[in-house]
């Protein structure tokens, strides 16, 4: 039994971290920090909880320690973590500079650590489906591809993810991080990258929605994030040299996770995952009428299933530290593109 520390009982705490760990049959969610309030109690009235990181490290029996803080948190708090003796997950992003993420991949590896970041969209069914198709070769060569964040929302929310004087707050920190990983994980390392993030509200401090355009020989990766976008645009657009997929609507899980009735325990019902075939994407080939494809079933508890194994050393990371890095890279050359108005190279220094 790999038993877990989260720290954190925030949104991603609680909707992203709490329930997928007791999901996972070998896992057991023994402790929470929560330094003021009293959610992680009353969600979870059999979890210990603590009110300070010492508190919860007290418990040598804690092997795991999961990172579901504010961003400008993640290095003191992960350090803190290793330093101790604990294997790490960190939520995305993995730190507000790649200088610190280095830091605690080098402190890991000189502790004999596991540490790793929290790339749930990995696990994202559509993601899965289109991962399939592209290494299946049925599109050909994929000559561009399009990966979106659509939502619609006028009023700013009082959170430390839209305050400008917040280390790692902003748009392209908070959803960047998913569409990037997916893109590195299908293409690999681009050439070069040109973004911009911006403000599509007057009211936004920070920027509230971005373009990324990760650049290859061939290929042009497109992500975009969007928060004023009322009818949104396909999750997944990929044209290739024998035809093209269309994909509109995002994996279920999160609005299940993020809504009242979230799964308590291990039995989450055959049906999790599982999406409407009205949001099946399309498949367009040159000489074959268009077809509906089946989009896979999504299961974030892959990725804690994966940790749990890579502890008990049967399996390597799924997303291992390198990946990391290399996602944390293309945040940063991201920003430095958009504010510094211009195209940069892979091989640039980051900040």
């Amino acid at each position: 039994m790999v038993r877990v520390g989260l720290l954190g009982f925030g949104l991603a705490g609680q909707a992203f971290h709490a329930p997928i760990i007791r999901g996972v049959p070998g896992m057991e969610l023994a402790c929470i920090l929560e330094r003021k309030g009293t959610q992680a109690q009353e969600k979870y009235p059999e979890v210990r909880v603590a009110r300070t990181i010492e508190e919860l490290l007290a418990d040598r029996e804690i092997q795991l320690c999961v990172i579901a803080t504010p961003n400008d948190s993640h290095y003191e708090l992960a350090r803190a973590c290793l330093l101790a003796g604990r294997d790490v997950v960190v939520d995305k992003p993995f730190a507000p500079t790649l200088g610190e993420a280095e830091e605690l991949v080098r402190l890991a590896a000189e502790r004999g650590r596991l540490i790793t970041v929290y790339q749930n969209r990995r696990f994202d069914g559509d993601f899965g489906t289109v991962k399939k198709l592209v290494q299946s070769g049925r599109l050909g060569t994929v000559v561009e591809y399009e990966s979106r964040f659509d939502r619609f929302r006028l009023e700013a929310k009082n959170s430390w993810r839209e305050r400008a004087d917040h280390p790692g707050a902003g748009v392209l920190f908070d959803l960047g991080p998913h569409l990037i990983d997916q893109a590195l994980v299908l293409f690999g390392e681009p050439k070069a990258i040109t973004a911009s993030a911006f403000c599509q509200r007057e009211i936004s401090r920070v920027d509230d929605s971005f373009d990324v355009c990760l650049e290859y020989p061939a290929l042009r990766a497109i992500l975009r994030g969007r928060i004023i976008a009322f009818a949104p645009g396909p999750h997944f657009l990929l044209h290739g040299t024998k035809g093209s997929f269309v994909k509109y609507g995002m994996d279920p899980q999160e609005a299940r996770l993020r809504g009242e009735n979230f799964p308590q325990g291990q039995d989450w019902g055959a049906d999790w995952g599982e999406e409407a075939e009205e949001l099946w994407g399309t498949l367009s080939l040159v000489g074959e009428p268009s077809v509906k494809v089946k989009t896979d079933r999504g299961d974030y508890r892959g990725f804690y299933a994966n940790v749990r194994d890579a502890i008990e050393k049967k399996t390597a990371l799924e997303v291992m530290p390198e990946q990391a890095l290399r996602t944390m890279r293309a945040v940063m050359l991201a920003h430095k593109s958009s504010r510094e108005r211009r195209t940069v190279e892979w091989d640039e220094a980051a900040e």
